[in-house]
């Protein structure tokens, strides 16, 4: 069984950052590539908050934090990423920009590296169908924030070995996540199953059931989430929530996947949630979003 002792992470944003403290602080050395220096200063020092607001809060020691950062080197030179053990991709969300860069690595990395992709919205069975070989492909799909986040969804793509799948599972329980197996399937098993849930609470506010706030505090009291829907949406992003359920509505055409008018309208408007400061609940002091 493969024990995936190095590994590299394409993309150094918000979610590769995420993993590449996940996977550095199990032990593993880690490799990130970015397009720029910038990028890699970016994600190295949002690597840094975290795990300087993790000593402060007695989360951690600072030996802790410090091998962690020892783990992670940066590079934009994609020869560097030569003899990695497993390759995590976690770049932008279209399928074109994913292709062409796991094409580029699979060309350098061994030809027994397995290659995962974090996507939460595209087909790893079409990702994998640009491939060479790829049964050696495979999504791994943490969740944000990745070191908080307990859940990795193992995706099976129609192509995957079941070694690969085997061996990854094993390697979320080693950097202490829960892994759960599932099929290709637009959503996956968590988002397909929120994404229609999420549509639906929009609609209703869309249609004046309830003021934002009070759906919230209806479905945190009633149904004892610990979160409501709609500042749920402000904190996933709602250009990410669009984005994912217009992938799953133009592959399946199943309505409950179609987003509410309502999500178009507040994309083009710039009110994409927390990132923002404008959307269904942060920034609506001056009236809600209608």
């Amino acid at each position: 069984m493969r024990s995936f002792q190095r590994v590299a992470v394409l993309g150094f944003g918000t979610m590769g950052s995420g993993i590449a403290q996940v996977v550095a602080a199990s032990g593993r050395d880690v490799v990130v590539l970015e397009t720029d220096q910038e990028r890699l200063g970016h994600g190295s020092s949002a690597v840094q908050d975290f795990l300087d607001d993790g000593v402060r809060r007695g989360k951690a020691t600072e030996a802790d934090r410090d091998e962690t950062l020892a783990r992670i080197t940066g590079t934009t030179v994609v020869v560097d990423l030569a003899g990695v053990d497993l390759v995590i991709e976690a770049v932008s969300e279209r399928q074109d920009i994913k292709v062409e860069l796991l094409g580029r690595v699979a060309e350098v990395v061994g030809e027994e590296t397995v290659l995962a992709t974090n996507t939460s919205a595209l087909s790893v069975t079409d990702l994998a169908g640009h491939l060479a070989r790829p049964e050696r492909m495979a999504g791994l799909h943490f969740f944000n924030p990745a070191p908080v986040m307990a859940l990795v969804e193992v995706v099976r793509a129609l192509q995957t070995d079941g070694d690969v799948v085997t061996d990854l599972v094993a390697f979320v329980e080693a950097i202490g996540k829960s892994p759960v197996e599932v099929k290709d399937r637009p959503g996956f098993l968590v988002n397909r199953l929120l994404m229609p849930y999420l549509n639906d609470v929009v609609q209703e506010y869309d249609n004046e059931l309830a003021s934002a706030e009070d759906i919230d505090v209806a479905i945190q009291l009633g149904l004892g989430y610990k979160l409501g829907p709609l500042a749920l949406l402000d904190l996933i992003g709602i250009d990410v929530h669009r984005h994912a359920t217009e992938a799953a509505y133009e592959t399946t055409l199943d309505p409950q996947f179609a987003p509410p008018p309502l999500l178009s309208q507040m994309v083009a408007a710039g009110y994409l949630g927390n990132k923002s400061g404008r959307g269904f609940r942060v920034g609506t002091e001056h009236g809600e979003v209608r």
